[in-house]
């Protein structure tokens, strides 16, 4: 699961790039010495990193109380569901799903944004970074999905950190490289990688839930909701 969530992120990131590329871009550095300008950038996308990792506290401790519940299978199984519908929905209609809900969240982020892009200081583009790994993504709504389905609030952390770690070399090359290997053309072969590893991640969610003891794909869980402990 782990390896699923750095190849995730690094999958993911030929998306990123299309959708948060030119954020990225405009970050505001260019008043900066060029050491100064490296050094936001890179706390930039530190914020993106630590964000996606509190993500995964949060949901490692939603987790967490599911498996106490003794249903944590279950949710394993449900989740991993649900990314193969989402990833049939999205081949047969060709677009993203993204709950109504949402926009009311982004528009109060978008405004924190704009603050944020006004400060220019080092400080202020770490906290961009921040914010801006609490835009709307289905990316990492898979991503939540696979850190909610971990057998600790740590791994749920790891989990989300490495997907953060995953996305930085193409990221990272918008600002430190030639934009050569970003031709649409690449970007266009890249993303339909997208879906077909998107299925395997769900599948390998729904096999974890099966519990079936197989190393590595389907490890045998600890027993479910725990065994109650006697008073005297």
């Amino acid at each position: 699961m782990f390896l699923s969530a750095f190849l995730l992120g690094l999958i993911s990131s030929f998306h990123c790039v299309g959708m948060c590329g030119p954020l990225a871009m405009s970050v505001p550095v260019q008043h900066l010495p060029n050491s100064q300008q490296r050094l936001s950038i890179l706390l930039y996308h530190l914020g993106r990193i630590v964000t996606y990792s509190l993500l995964g506290l949060f949901f490692g401790v939603l987790g967490r109380h599911i498996f106490i519940a003794g249903i944590q299978q279950k949710a394993s199984i449900i989740l991993g569901i649900i990314i193969l519908l989402v990833v049939i929905y999205q081949r047969i209609f060709t677009k993203s799903f993204n709950p109504p809900f949402i926009q009311v969240f982004t528009d109060k982020l978008y405004s924190i944004i704009r603050i944020l892009w006004g400060k220019h200081s080092i400080s202020g583009t770490y906290l961009l970074g921040m914010a801006n790994g609490l835009l709307p993504c289905g990316m990492v709504y898979f991503a939540i999905a696979g850190a909610l389905s971990s057998v600790s609030v740590l791994d749920s952390i790891y989990f989300m950190f490495l997907f953060g770690v995953g996305t930085l070399p193409l990221m990272l090359s918008v600002h430190f490289t030639s934009t050569s290997i970003l031709s649409f053309s690449f970007r266009s072969k890249a993303r339909k990688l997208v879906p077909f590893f998107l299925a395997t991640l769900g599948v390998l969610l729904i096999l974890r839930g099966l519990n079936l003891g197989i190393p590595f794909i389907s490890p045998q869980l600890a027993a479910e909701g725990g065994t109650a402990i006697p008073c005297h």
